[in-house]
């Protein structure tokens, strides 16, 4: 064993190869403390996961701003009426060539995009899960069920911060 207790002696000197945890006194950094005083994590694991005080307070600051969610919204509703003058020239209009064409291009990259956007959307919980699902499988089907998940999602937003405001306004009880 080394002069400071606890220490890692080297593999030659070790006796029977059985390594030691280092003591309060060893190196910065090698022990698990060390490691996560490094990224400045809470000690106690279940600090990590405190609740928001705002129901919707985790969807306030999207860490890219192309995935905020008014972004994600109209270009869903673009995606529908994409989708739609997709339908009438396939089945009103009989196929007019180029313009089927492009309409059908248009829509599967959209879907495309908006699949993978609401996926990136959902990991850093800017939408819903249920609102990447219908954008991402139903999508390619119709874009109107993501659309409508939009819509969706806003009002149960806009109900949530009524409430929140209602009950940050309302008169404290009296405790008897």
């Amino acid at each position: 064993m080394s002069e400071r207790a606890g220490e890692l002696e080297p593999a030659s000197t070790a006796g029977a190869g059985k390594a030691e945890p280092i003591a309060k006194g060893g190196r910065a950094g090698t022990s698990l403390a060390g490691v996560l005083a490094r990224f400045d994590r809470p000690k106690h694991p279940s600090a990590r996961f405190e609740r928001p005080k705002h129901p919707s307070a985790r969807f306030d600051r999207p860490k890219h701003p192309s995935l905020a969610f008014a972004p994600l919204k109209w270009t869903s509703f673009f995606h529908s009426l994409v989708y739609t003058s997709l339908l009438i020239c396939a089945f009103a209009l009989g196929k007019p060539q180029p313009a089927t064409l492009v309409l059908g291009w248009t829509h599967g990259l959209l879907w495309i995009g908006m699949s993978f956007a609401c996926i990136a959307a959902a990991r850093t919980r800017i939408v819903s899960l249920r609102l990447a699902v219908a954008v991402a499988v139903l999508g390619g089907i119709g874009p109107f069920f993501g659309s409508y998940e939009f819509v969706r999602e806003q009002r149960r937003r806009a109900l949530a911060d009524a409430r929140f405001e209602n009950s940050q306004t309302s008169a404290p009880r009296p405790d008897c």
